[in-house]
């Protein structure tokens, strides 16, 4: 652990493997920090538990999701890494911070109403009550900095609110975390509209084979205006060229920036090019996966001793909680 003020959390569910939304917008972002703050990643499995999930399947996607995370470099000697529910605290948290959440607040949550609609035969309490489970994962930690992409500006600020509310009647404890947004432009999906999500069936898996990775990006959505091959067209507009941005190097992203703006090149080529970089950028963090995915036992003493480094802030901060409240 770093000897510095700022600490960050962050976590993942364990959705069955990392795609490439994932990994651009926020485990490689994961990665940089982790030297430069206190650092706190977690495997969300209560979080999970809010759609429905096979729970014979369900430690298999916990370790699947550990690997990918271990294999894209997050390392267990300069962040904490564990699983949610190894550390009970985040949910006795919960109850308590459930009882100073405005109801309101909550009904407003705009990922709530997505979720509610894409899944409208199983909407129950945990989907409604997800980001008070949230606000208490950073609590916990009293971590200040959290790093999220637009979309969850909205749940950092409720966030905010639960703690001032708590602070406010209980006594100054948590402070107020602050968004850490990545510099990665927005990603959406390959359907160029969409954010990646593998509810939307419009991302790449992070373990996609050479094959599938090329058949994907050749049927992704590009810019609009290019209908035929001799048409101009706007990277700025293409989601293909997006991507560019994060997996190719400078000549790359000029050639296809120029070749779109000029039809020299066609949306094949650049898909091509894209296809060749992204499985170059890939190709280590999947052999490095092979190895960990080898020792499973390995992988499940780093989470063990994670979660033992985590429990010592979390039953701390408990501590300090039951004491402001007079429990």
């Amino acid at each position: 652990m770093k000897d510095c003020i700022d600490t960050v959390f962050s976590g993942i569910q364990p959705s069955g493997g990392l795609h490439w939304g994932n990994y651009i917008g926020a485990v490689h972002h994961w990665v940089t920090l982790q030297s430069q703050y206190r650092c706190l990643f977690c495997i969300v499995d209560y979080h999970a538990i809010t759609q429905a999930y096979e729970p014979k399947h369900f430690q298999a996607k916990i370790l699947d999701m550990a690997a990918d995370l271990l294999a894209s470099g997050i390392d267990p000697n300069q962040s904490i890494f564990f699983i949610q529910s190894d550390v009970p605290e985040h949910t006795e948290l919960c109850w308590i911070l459930n009882s100073v959440t405005p109801f309101g607040d909550l009904s407003r949550m705009t990922q709530f109403k997505e979720k509610s609609q894409q899944h409208n035969a199983s909407i129950n309490a945990g989907l409604f009550g997800y980001p008070v489970l949230q606000a208490a994962d950073i609590a916990l930690y009293k971590a200040n900095k959290i790093p999220v992409g637009q979309d969850q500006i909205q749940h950092v600020e409720l966030v905010r609110r639960i703690v001032r509310i708590f602070n406010q009647r209980f006594g100054t404890l948590f402070p107020e975390p602050e968004p850490m947004l990545s510099q990665t432009p927005k990603i959406l999906g390959l359907d160029g509209q969409a954010k990646m999500s593998k509810s939307m069936n419009n991302t790449i898996e992070f373990s996609a084979n050479q094959d599938v990775v090329r058949k994907k990006i050749a049927a992704a959505a590009t810019d609009p205006q290019r209908k035929r091959r001799n048409d101009t067209g706007n990277p700025e507009h293409c989601n293909i060229y997006t991507l560019h941005q994060f997996f190719s190097d400078k000549e790359t992203i000029a050639w296809a920036n120029h070749g779109c703006k000029t039809a020299d090149i066609g949306c094949v080529d650049c898909k091509k090019a894209l296809s060749t970089a992204a499985l170059d950028h890939f190709s280590e963090i999947r052999m490095r996966k092979e190895t960990w995915i080898a020792q499973p036992d390995n992988i499940k003493d780093i989470l063990k001793t994670g979660a033992q480094k985590a429990r010592v802030i979390a039953q701390e901060t408990m501590n300090e909680v039951r004491e402001k409240m007079g429990l």
